[in-house]
């Protein structure tokens, strides 16, 4: 929270494609640095994202002005910016490389294993390969902050659905803490009903699924299913199809 309190501004953002966990750690982090009182924005490409149903509520809500086109971002960028990195650590998958070349002070909280092509130098680096997801990290994060700014269900319900969807709900990659940040998030109004919400299909979506699942076939214990190019607004339905074959008897792993 120093490095927060010691910067004009604060941008937070992932990687390309931003999934639910992505935008969930980010508008954690963003509640972060809103207890902090410095102001805060995360930059997201609204049209190229996973988590469409997410930013959907949260601009329902009224809330819409915490977000912002990557671009429009490099013009109110100063040497005293913050740039929080959520759910990467990889220079080339951030959701933007102009605003990482830009911003000389670099904080990353991540979860995934490191690799080739790591930011390199951040102020402070919040990485922890075990835990469950970035929002998870941020959850913990959040606990540490005076009381009296608690978040509001809203929040709540993105951070559980962050954890939830690389847990593939609670199912896999969980640990102790991973319950302990549910819990929280539950005592701060997070409705498992509503994040559920967050994860249905569109019948259009569904049949394009169920589509690839079904072109699979079974090699040695691989499922691999080949389809033309899947159209932008329906690139979710690839990781879910791996998923589902993951599912099956059988199949040690998808393609």
């Amino acid at each position: 929270c120093d490095l927060i309190r010691r910067s004009d501004s604060v941008i937070i953002m992932g990687h390309r494609m931003s999934d639910l966990d992505a935008i969930g750690s980010a508008i954690g982090a963003l509640r972060i640095c809103k207890m902090c009182g410095v102001p805060a924005v995360i930059a997201v490409n609204s049209e190229a994202t996973l988590a469409g149903p997410l930013l959907k509520t949260v601009i329902d809500a009224g809330e819409g002005h915490d977000f912002i086109a990557p671009d429009q971002t490099l013009d109110v960028i100063t040497p005293n910016t913050l740039l929080i990195v959520v759910d990467t650590y990889q220079k080339r998958l951030l959701e933007s490389q102009k605003i990482y070349e830009k911003c000389s002070r670099v904080v990353v909280i991540d979860h995934h294993r490191m690799a080739v092509g790591h930011i390199d130098n951040p102020l402070l680096l919040y990485h922890e390969p075990y835990a469950s997801s970035a929002s998870e990290l941020v959850c913990e994060l959040l606990q540490f902050m005076p009381k009296e700014n608690n978040i509001t269900p809203l929040e709540a319900n993105a951070l559980l659905a962050g954890i939830m969807l690389d847990t593939r709900s609670f199912a896999l990659h969980v640990g102790v803490r991973t319950f302990e940040a549910a819990a929280y998030l539950r005592r701060m109004g997070a409705q498992t009903q509503e994040v559920k919400k967050l994860f249905c299909d569109t019948l259009e979506s569904y049949t394009y699924k169920a589509k690839l699942v079904a072109a699979a076939q079974v090699y040695e214990g691989c499922a691999i299913s080949v389809s033309d190019d899947v159209p932008a607004d329906m690139m979710v339905v690839v990781p879910q199809a791996a998923n589902d074959l993951l599912s099956i008897s059988g199949v040690e792993a998808s393609f």
